[in-house]
């Protein structure tokens, strides 16, 4: 019993902590989120900053880390070209502080 309920609640923080990795698809119909990209930040859901660390990005926070491999991803989007068409509009910024939701 107190093995089980441990085994939960290390899936649970597992799950909690886990990083916000994103997997790029081309394939509108595999993306758990549609993603337009604004030229400007006041048009924006989120405030992206991209990381070269893994370690760095965390859940909903705005910092991303690009994945290779789909099966690493926590997001799969996909790109569109269309605002009307996204689920988030997404601003890349230069400066971690700025990431979130706005």
């Amino acid at each position: 019993m107190k093995a089980t309920i441990l085994t939960l609640f290390l899936i649970t923080i597992g799950s909690a902590l886990s990083a916000q990795v994103v997997y790029v698809t081309e394939w509108k119909s595999d993306a758990d989120k549609v993603v337009y990209v604004s030229e400007w930040k006041s048009d924006a859901d989120m405030v992206v900053y991209v990381t070269d660390w893994k370690s760095d990005a965390s859940p909903d926070s705005g910092i991303w880390y690009f994945t290779e491999w789909k099966s690493d991803a926590d997001w799969v989007i996909y790109f569109t070209e269309w605002k009307s068409d996204a689920d988030i509009v997404i601003y890349y910024s230069e400066w971690k502080s700025d990431a979130g939701w706005q």
